[in-house]
C-alpha cells in the first residue's frame, strides 16, 4: 500500500515538473514571438536581451488586460458562467486586449532604448564572469574620482572649454597636472600627451601639462634581477659579465642599469618594471571608458574628439610598452640618418638577440643628456654650441624632409652631448614617418619660408593638411603672411623658437584637422626648439631652418633628383597619355553628330540616399500615426452608431483600434529619431 502511495505520488510529481517545463517553454516560445514582433515594428536593432524580457510581460500581462476590459465592457458576470454578449464580441474585445498588452510593451521597449540604448550597458554575461576584474577596475575607478574631486576637477568635467577665463584656465591646468601626477604612470602619460596637442588645448593647459614627470621610485634590484632573467629567458652570467644593481634612470614604467656583456662591451639595459604592463592595461581600461563616458555627457569632450584622441593614446602607449617597437624604430632612424650622410649624431646600436619586448639591450653613450648637461655646455665656446644647434636642426630637417623618418620626441632628456661634442638619440618609443607626397609638400613649405612667399607657403599648408568646408583662404594668406613678416629676420634669443608653435597654433585657428604623423613632425620642431634653447640661448632657429630648408630643396632639384622625378611623373602619366586620343576622338565625334550629353546624379553617394531614406520614412510615419490618432480621437468622442456591449458602441471600439495603430506608429517615429547608426550599435542588451 506504502508502495502504491509512493508510486502514484511520483507519477503525480513527474506530472507537474513535465507541465511546468512545457508551461515554460510555451510562455518562452510565445515571448519570443512577441519580442519578434516588437523589434521588427519599430524598426530598429533592439537587443535580444530586454526584448525576451519586454515578451515575458505582456504575456503575464494579458490576462489582467483582458480581465479589465470584460469588467469594463460588462461582457458578462463576475464569475464568468455567464456572457451578456455574443461569443464573437467577447473575442473581439481579447483581440483587442491583445493588441493593447502588445502595445505597452512595445512602449516600454522605447523607454529603455531611450534611457539606455542597445550597447549602452555591460553584456549579461560580464555580469557573471570577470568579477575580479571588476571588483579592481572598481577600487581603480573609486581612486581616480577621489583624486579629481581632491583637486577640485569633480565641477569642471563639463565645463572645461577652450573659452574659459584665462585666471580659470590657469587654475583648473594647475590641478589637472596635480591630480594627474597623482593618479599614476598611465595618467601622467596621458597628460605629457595631451601636452604636445596644442590643436587641442589652450595655452595654460599646455604650459602645466609639459611639467609632468615620470621619475618614481626605484623598484628593489631582489626585484629588477629575476625580471631581466626572465624576458631575457636565459641566465644572466650566459650574457652579462656584470649589471649595476644601482639604476642610472628611473621611471615610472621602467628603468634603466648599467651592464658589460661577456665581450666586454658597456651597454645600458632598458627594464620594464613587473609591474607596469598590468596596471597601465587597467589604467588605459579606465582611460577609454571615462572618453566614452565623456563624449556622451560632455560637449567640450565631443568638440575635442576625445573617443578618437583616448584611442591614438592607447595605440602609442601600447607601442611605448613594447620594446621590439622601439628596437625597430632605432633602427629605422639610424638608417635615415646614414642615408643622408650625417655621422655626428648617433643612435645607439641595440642587440636584438638580448632584447625583448619589455626588455631593450644597447649600446651606453658616453656624456650627459641636454637636461643635466648645464656645467658641460657652460664649458664650451658659443661657437662649439652654435654648431652642436645647428647640427641637430640639420639632422631632424633631414629626416623629416628627404628620408621621412624622424624622431619624434626630442626634448632634452633624450638628447645626449657626448665627450667629444657630438650628439646622440635616446628614447625612440615615438618615432614619426612621412609619405614621399608629405615630404614633398613640407619641402615646397620650407622653401617659400626661405623665399617669404606667403601665397606659396599658403598653397603648401592646405595640400599638407585635411582642407575644412569652411576655410578663409585670403585670411589663412594673411595670417601666413604677417608669419613670415614676422620672422622674416629672426629674433635669436627672443622669439624665434616659438615660430614652429605659432604655426600651428594659427592652422588650428583656421579650423584645420591636423593628421597625426603631421602633428609628429610640428611636435618634434616644437621641442627642438626648447632643446635648441637650452644648448645655444642665442641660436636663430628660424634663420638655421631657412638656411637648411634652402640647402634641402635645392638638392631636390639637381639634376638627378628632377630625373627620378620627371621619370616617376610620366609612368604615373602614361595610362592617361595612351588612352586620351581615344577619348578625345569620341568627344569630337559626339559633339559632331549631337549626341553629346551629360549624366548627373543626385543621389549617387549612399550616405546622402540613407538620409533621404531616413528622412521619408519618418515623415510617412508621423503623419500616419498622426491621422490614425485623430481618426481614433473623433470615433471615440462619437455618440453614434450600434452598440456592441450595453457601454461601448461600435465606433469607440473601432477607435480604440484605430488608437493602438496610432499609438504603435507614433512609437516607431520615436525610436526611429533616437535610432543609432548601425555602425556603432552593439546588439547585446
Amino acid at each position: 500500500m506504502d508502495l502504491q502511495l509512493l508510486r502514484d505520488g511520483f507519477v503525480s510529481g513527474f506530472g507537474t515538473a513535465v507541465a511546468l517545463i512545457a508551461a515554460a517553454l510555451i510562455l518562452l516560445l510565445l515571448a519570443w514571438l512577441a519580442a519578434t514582433i516588437a523589434r521588427r515594428v519599430l524598426g530598429v536593432p533592439v537587443g535580444w536581451p530586454r526584448s525576451m524580457v519586454v515578451g515575458v510581460f505582456m504575456i503575464l500581462s494579458f490576462s489582467a488586460m483582458s480581465r479589465y476590459l470584460y469588467d469594463a465592457a460588462d461582457l458578462g458576470s463576475v464569475d464568468g458562467s455567464q456572457l451578456n454578449v455574443p461569443a464573437a464580441v467577447v473575442l473581439m474585445f481579447l483581440v483587442l486586449a491583445v493588441a493593447w498588452v502588445f502595445a505597452i510593451g512595445v512602449a516600454v521597449l522605447v523607454g529603455l532604448e531611450v534611457a539606455f540604448p542597445t550597447g549602452s550597458l555591460p553584456k549579461l554575461t560580464s555580469f557573471f564572469s570577470g568579477w575580479r576584474a571588476r571588483r579592481q577596475r572598481a577600487k581603480r575607478y573609486t581612486d581616480v574620482v577621489r583624486i579629481a574631486f581632491k583637486h577640485g576637477l569633480g565641477s569642471q568635467l563639463r565645463g572645461l572649454t577652450r573659452n574659459a577665463r584665462s585666471a580659470d584656465e590657469e587654475e583648473t591646468a594647475l590641478h589637472l597636472r596635480l591630480a594627474l601626477n597623482e593618479a599614476g604612470v598611465t595618467f601622467v602619460k596621458l597628460g605629457q600627451m595631451l601636452s604636445t596637442r596644442r590643436d587641442v588645448l589652450s595655452e595654460p593647459y599646455i604650459r602645466e601639462l609639459s611639467k609632468l614627470q615620470t621619475h618614481a621610485e626605484p623598484e628593489p634590484w631582489s626585484a629588477i634581477r629575476p625580471a631581466i632573467g626572465k624576458y631575457l629567458g636565459r641566465d644572466l652570467d650566459e650574457v652579462f659579465s656584470w649589471i649595476n644593481p644601482e639604476p642610472l634612470a628611473s621611471a615610472s614604467v621602467a628603468q634603466v642599469h648599467e651592464g658589460t656583456l661577456l665581450s666586454g662591451q658597456v651597454v645600458v639595459l632598458k627594464v620594464q618594471r613587473p609591474s607596469a604592463l598590468r596596471q597601465v592595461r587597467r589604467d588605459m581600461d579606465i582611460v577609454l571608458r571615462m572618453a566614452r563616458w565623456l563624449d556622451r555627457t560632455a560637449p567640450w569632450a565631443r568638440s575635442l574628439g576625445i573617443n578618437n584622441l583616448a584611442q591614438g593614446f592607447a595605440d602609442s602607449l601600447r607601442e611605448e610598452l613594447n620594446y621590439r617597437v622601439e628596437l625597430e624604430n632605432m633602427r629605422s632612424v639610424a638608417a635615415a640618418l646614414a642615408e643622408s650622410g650625417i655621422e655626428d649624431v648617433l643612435v645607439p646600436h641595440a642587440y636584438e638577440e638580448f632584447s625583448g619586448s619589455r626588455l631593450l639591450v644597447m649600446d651606453k653613450l658616453d656624456g650627459l643628456p641636454i637636461s643635466h648637461a648645464h656645467h658641460l655646455l657652460a664649458t664650451m665656446q658659443p661657437v662649439q654650441r652654435h654648431g652642436v644647434a645647428e647640427k641637430l636642426l640639420k639632422a631632424t630637417l633631414s629626416q623629416i624632409v628627404d628620408t621621412g623618418v624622424f624622431h619624434a620626441d626630442l626634448h632634452p632628456g633624450n638628447i645626449f652631448l657626448r665627450d667629444d661634442g657630438g650628439v646622440g638619440l635616446l628614447d625612440f618609443g615615438s618615432v614619426g614617418r612621412l609619405d614621399p607626397a608629405t615630404r614633398q609638400s613640407l619641402g615646397t613649405l620650407l622653401y617659400a619660408v626661405e623665399k617669404d612667399d606667403g601665397v606659396s607657403a599658403t598653397d603648401a599648408l592646405i595640400e599638407l593638411l585635411d582642407r575644412p568646408d569652411e576655410l578663409d583662404e585670403r585670411a589663412l594668406e594673411r595670417g601666413v603672411g604677417q608669419l613670415l613678416t614676422r620672422y622674416r629676420t629672426g629674433f635669436g634669443a627672443h622669439g624665434s623658437r616659438s615660430m614652429f608653435s605659432v604655426l600651428l597654433n594659427l592652422l588650428v585657428q583656421h579650423g584645420f584637422a591636423v593628421p597625426p604623423q603631421i602633428a609628429a613632425a610640428f611636435r618634434a620642431l616644437a621641442a627642438l626648439e626648447g632643446t635648441l634653447g637650452q644648448i645655444s640661448p642665442d641660436f636663430d632657429v628660424v634663420a638655421a631652418a631657412r638656411a637648411e630648408g634652402k640647402r634641402i630643396m635645392g638638392r631636390q632639384f639637381k639634376p638627378g633628383n628632377l630625373k627620378d622625378q620627371l621619370e616617376s611623373r610620366m609612368l604615373q602619366l602614361l595610362p592617361l597619355l595612351d588612352r586620351m586620343p581615344r577619348r578625345i576622338n569620341k568627344l569630337t565625334e559626339d559633339l559632331e553628330q549631337g549626341r553629346f550629353s551629360m549624366n548627373v546624379r543626385m543621389l549617387a553617394d549612399n550616405r546622402d540616399r540613407h538620409f533621404l531614406d531616413t528622412l521619408v520614412q519618418q515623415v510617412v510615419v508621423a503623419l500616419l500615426a498622426s491621422a490614425a490618432t485623430l481618426g481614433a480621437i473623433v470615433l471615440i468622442a462619437s455618440d453614434t452608431g450600434p452598440m456592441l456591449t450595453e457601454n461601448v458602441r461600435m465606433h469607440a471600439f473601432f477607435g480604440y483600434t484605430l488608437l493602438f495603430a496610432g499609438f504603435v506608429l507614433s512609437l516607431r517615429a520615436v525610436a526611429l529619431v533616437f535610432r543609432r547608426h548601425p555602425e556603432s550599435t552593439n546588439r547585446d542588451i
